[in-house]
């Protein structure tokens, strides 16, 4: 509970008077670049003053002055702060629409046009925003898809989105496969404690989307890139009926089928 009070003054304390001064001055001048990195930097401070601190390796393997997509696994709500400051420039991240109702920080993710996404299957609002994903890449922006959509409650991989490959192959975009762990041990689902650690975090060589005609080769290269780097208690649970074009299918797996 310490830590938790801790990352919240320090956030609150220093996360106010900056959105006072930066979300007026942001709207005004239309450059989001100072709102958005200020705002990443009292997350990251805010966590560190809790106890955790980061183990990032694999930086070279993003690419250079190249629009792309980033896919993280997912397992915590530490993993946007976490992960964020490492990313070059101003990435356009897809999140569920109720976080852009959050105020002061829902403002400032409508400026850095972040993707809002329904969870409950609306094909228009999924239509949506694959246009507003690809036009956003087209602008030479990156984007961050947490591709399994939503946090593992067990800290093991879930199932992939299947959408944001679509999107890679269309926009012939590289994809940065990211793999985090040590964060489901310091704010699990459910609860907004705080406990002090280690976030690894790994970037890992990019996928060129072009060199997969097909989709569901270039998913089972992210993910096999993911699942090789995770610790193996990570790992989906193996079942044994073997599935269609050699894909290793899991317990988790099955139930997205």
């Amino acid at each position: 509970m310490f830590a938790t009070l801790k990352a919240l003054l320090v956030i609150l304390g220093l996360g106010i008077p900056a959105g006072l001064v930066l979300v007026p001055w942001t709207l005004l001048t239309r450059n989001m670049q100072p709102l958005y990195r200020t705002g990443q930097w009292i997350a990251h401070t805010g966590l560190r003053a809790a106890g955790i601190t980061f183990d990032v390796q694999g930086l070279e393997n993003i690419p250079d002055g190249r629009a792309c997509i980033y896919m993280p696994n997912h397992i915590s709500n530490l993993d946007p702060p976490a992960l964020m400051p490492y990313l070059p420039g101003t990435p356009v991240v897809m999140l569920k629409r109720s976080l852009m109702r959050i105020p002061i920080l829902g403002i400032a993710m409508r400026l850095g046009r972040f993707i809002p996404v329904d969870r409950d299957g609306n094909r228009e609002s999924a239509m949506q925003a694959a246009k507003t994903s690809a036009e956003v890449l087209q602008d030479g922006l990156s984007l961050l898809i947490f591709i399994e959509g939503t946090r593992s409650r067990t800290g093991r991989l879930l199932p992939f989105k299947r959408g944001p490959f679509h999107l890679a192959q269309s926009a012939g975009a590289p994809i940065v496969p990211i793999a985090i762990w040590g964060t489901e041990t310091m704010m699990k689902k459910g609860s907004a404690a705080i406990t002090p650690g280690t976030a690894h975090i790994r970037f890992l060589p990019a996928i060129e989307s072009k060199d997969y005609p097909r989709r569901n080769d270039l998913l089972t290269a992210v993910r096999g890139s993911i699942l090789a780097t995770l610790p193996p208690n990570m790992h989906p649970v193996a079942i044994q009926d073997k599935p269609p074009e050699g894909l290793a299918l899991t317990q988790n797996d099955a139930s997205a089928i």
